[in-house]
């Protein structure tokens, strides 16, 4: 099984008990709302969307981690890695992603969930390239970004919502682990 430490993070895989709080940070409005249409999703979509990620697991040998706090044990939300299949635009790509609930928000979980993550595909995956794909207007998301040493490569629309979409790109041989 997969797993990282981080000082602060677990990163894993998912466990059952996980569905109940990633439903809860995707039925939050303020946290969708950078995602796809804004759209919140019922604990029936978050439990696709958790297969989904554990299928990719199986199929790439690279996924989206559950990210749970050290401290506590609470479930904080994702990051990880992914094919973004839905932007053949950028293909073929890697992406990295992560989603971490509102309470979880400026206490730069997300930075050092992605930084692992980085870490992880450049030195057990042995991936060369990774991308990040976000809405032009998440200013949080592009913080991260920017911290983990990533550059604008190109602005894209979202094929099926129309908003634009910045997307950045590190060479893994120049990552700073």
């Amino acid at each position: 099984m997969t797993e990282i430490r981080t000082p602060r993070l677990l990163l894993r895989r998912w466990y059952d008990d996980d569905l109940a709080p990633m439903a809860d940070i995707n039925a939050d409005p303020e946290v969708m709302r950078w995602i796809d249409d804004g759209s919140v999703r019922d604990l029936d979509a978050t439990a696709e969307e958790i297969e989904r990620w554990e299928e990719e697991w199986d199929e790439e040998g690279f996924g989206i981690f559950a990210v749970e706090l050290l401290g506590s044990g609470e479930l904080a939300g994702f990051a990880g890695l992914s094919v973004p299949e839905y932007l053949p635009e950028v293909m073929p790509a890697v992406a990295i992603d992560w989603r971490f609930g509102s309470p979880f928000w400026g206490q730069g979980y997300a930075s050092e969930a992605a930084h692992a993550t980085l870490e992880f595909a450049l030195q057990d995956r042995g991936l060369d390239r990774v991308i990040s794909i976000n809405r032009t207007s998440n200013e949080a998301s592009l913080n991260v970004v920017r911290k983990l040493g990533m550059e604008p490569e190109k602005t894209i629309e979202h094929p099926e919502y129309g908003f634009p979409l910045h997307v950045h790109a590190i060479d893994l041989t120049e990552f700073q682990a």
